[in-house]
């Protein structure tokens, strides 16, 4: 089993910028895969970067140049930088993992991840 707990949520103004962190436990040997979603209320949960354990990030075309999705190996900490923020940007965010090798569209795809975090709040005002 994989544990992940994000934090650095928080609320900001437009235009400003909130980094996210993932910290992972557990049997992180079995991740290959790690990525972050979002979920406002009414709408579905939306796959927003992702990146491969050894790999390039892949981005959502939402967030592609203002979100920035990095990784460290030694401490298992997974990372969001977002940047320009948008009241759009509004959701709760989650961090997850999957055993599996992604690529291309099936990086964000929820459905491909096998363990979550319990999700942090981002709330952006105009």
């Amino acid at each position: 089993q994989v544990q992940l707990v994000e934090s650095g949520g928080g609320s900001v103004q437009a235009g400003g910028s909130l980094r996210l962190s993932c910290a992972a436990s557990g049997s992180t040997n079995t991740i290959n895969t790690m990525g972050w979603f979002r979920q406002a209320p009414g709408k579905e949960r939306e796959g927003l970067a992702a990146i491969y354990i050894r790999g390039s990030p892949y981005y959502a075309n939402s967030v592609k140049g203002r979100f920035t999705i990095s990784q460290d190996n030694a401490k298992n900490t997974l990372y969001l930088q977002m940047d320009s923020l948008k009241p759009d940007d509004s959701a709760m965010y989650y961090c997850a993992a999957s055993r599996l090798y992604l690529g291309g569209t099936s990086y964000l795809d929820p459905a491909k991840y096998n363990y979550w975090g319990q999700g942090t709040q981002v709330t952006v005002s105009s």
